[in-house]
């Protein structure tokens, strides 16, 4: 019966919502539950099929009066697996939570209180949406991309130019802004294209797992190895592998994947005969790698080896045009996918669509176009409508947005000039105020890029930890 149902999620510290929710829900999905990011994390990298569905408490502990535990573990669900669709279920319920849930990439935000059969269709709707994205694959157009853009140009021409190369390729660029759909058009425009591909995602599975994954196991290597076994590297054949998050990859496994792209050489966990692969691979990454370099966790020989061929997905923000061409490519497909009426944006809401950065970039996309579809199916929509779903920006990425499109100064004298000339224009100016809006602003930026860890973010940032809780503790206070 369970293998029949949609497999759910559900993460929250109270014990009576995680049994009240499973009973109510446990007759159409097969319910797992967990009490906080890492055991949720734990629990499904121990799953050989990841959920395909997960409803996510913001309050969670080791700080249950604050969303930043929840706000992790969208991403760390995400980078998991691309495919779940996350619905987050809090009594944290501000409109500013709610938003950054969802530029995380989060499909939807349901407060607290809230009943069960509204709950179950809002899952059951975000399940027939995942299903579409798997089959339909609308991010491309036959063999490339949707787009106009320079930037989209370059990166079609990329595609093209690559793909038939025998040698690795390193897709870098920002989370949601669609590195797996063009690792698949690599392999779709090769000559390997009726031979195996294969995908494995550093990030979603246990650093332990990963060598018997990729290279395979002798009989009795380790407890639970029962028969031999052989791994990506094998099946591939003269195929394609994916490894998605690279900068995941323990560093003990670096060497050795760096000696398969040497001279094709591995061998299994527990053998010493040598094995050969022709298989191409082709990496992906949202981290900086020649920073992981610098910070020792990731090997330099091994970054020169992935990128023979360096491939940058733009960010949705450089797309210009390119926005509103996705969103009437979406608008159609999700309607379709729904058999509802697509909705259009009125003039003022397709101009604040076009000015809008989508810091979550085509995933957050999507999932607007979604949540509108279902919402407002056959109507025109304006800012009243559309505003709601996006992400305000912070004073700090306002401000870097203006300077960047009006080419403000940026060395010292040209500062000090703009802020002269500022104040003549206002003659009324509260420094104070505009510290701490900006102290504010960046404490969020660094915390959202940690996503939640204090040292990460007090180092970012330049003070020490208990400096940056104390100004923390200031801010909640205000």
């Amino acid at each position: 019966m369970s293998d029949e149902r949609p497999s759910l999620l559900i993460v929250d510290d109270d014990p009576l919502i995680t049994d009240t929710l499973a009973y109510a829900l446990g007759r159409d999905f097969d319910v797992m539950v967990s009490d906080s990011r890492k055991n949720a994390v734990n629990l499904v990298r121990r799953k050989d099929i990841p959920p395909q569905l997960a409803l996510v408490d913001l309050g969670l502990p080791p700080v249950p009066h604050r969303p930043d535990e929840g706000f992790k573990l969208i991403s760390e669900l995400i980078a998991h697996s691309p495919t779940m669709k996350i619905l987050v279920l809090s009594g944290q319920n501000d409109a500013a939570n709610a938003r950054h849930a969802r530029t995380l990439g989060a499909a939807d935000f349901v407060g607290k209180p809230c009943e069960a059969e509204g709950l179950k269709k809002l899952l059951l709707h975000a399940l027939q949406f995942r299903a579409a994205e798997i089959s339909g694959g609308a991010e491309a157009e036959g063999e490339q991309l949707i787009g106009a853009s320079p930037a989209i140009e370059k990166l079609n021409s990329q595609i093209k130019q690559y793909a038939d190369s025998p040698f690795p390729a390193l897709i870098e660029g920002e989370s949601g802004s669609g590195k797996e759909v063009v690792a698949g058009l690599l392999h779709r425009l090769s000559v390997r294209k009726d031979k195996p591909w294969f995908a494995l995602n550093c990030a979603a599975i246990a650093p332990t797992l990963v060598e018997p994954t990729l290279f395979g196991y002798s009989k009795g290597a380790f407890t639970g190895a029962t028969t031999n076994k052989s791994g990506y590297f094998e099946d591939a054949q003269e195929g394609t592998l994916f490894l998605d998050e690279i900068g995941e990859l323990p560093m003990e496994l670096q060497a050795k994947l760096l000696r398969v792209l040497e001279n094709g050489e591995f061998q299994r966990v527990g053998e010493t005969q040598q094995r050969v692969s022709r298989a191409r691979v082709i990496a992906a990454t949202n981290r900086d790698l020649r920073q992981e370099i610098k910070n020792g966790r990731f090997r330099s020989d091994l970054y020169h080896r992935l990128s023979v061929f360096s491939i940058t997905v733009p960010p949705l923000r450089e797309m210009g045009e390119d926005k509103t061409l996705l969103l009437a490519r979406f608008t159609r497909f999700y309607a379709e996918q729904a058999k509802l009426a697509p909705f259009t944006l009125d003039e003022d809401a397709t101009e604040l669509w076009r000015s809008y950065r989508f810091p979550g970039n085509v995933r957050e996309l999507k999932n607007i176009v979604i949540r509108l579809t279902t919402k407002h199916p056959g109507q025109r929509l304006s800012v009243l409508e559309l505003e709601p779903e996006l992400e305000p920006a912070t004073p700090a990425e306002a401000q870097a947005g203006a300077a960047a499109e009006s080419g403000a100064p940026s060395d010292p004298q040209a500062l000090i000039e703009q802020a002269q000339r500022h104040l003549q224009r206002t003659r009324q100016f509260n420094l104070d105020d505009v510290l701490r809006t900006w102290e504010q602003s960046y404490i969020q930026a660094a915390m959202r890029l940690t996503h939640g860890n204090v040292s990460q973010a007090a180092k970012i940032l330049g003070i020490n930890r208990t400096t940056l809780y104390s100004r923390m503790e200031q801010q909640d206070k205000k």
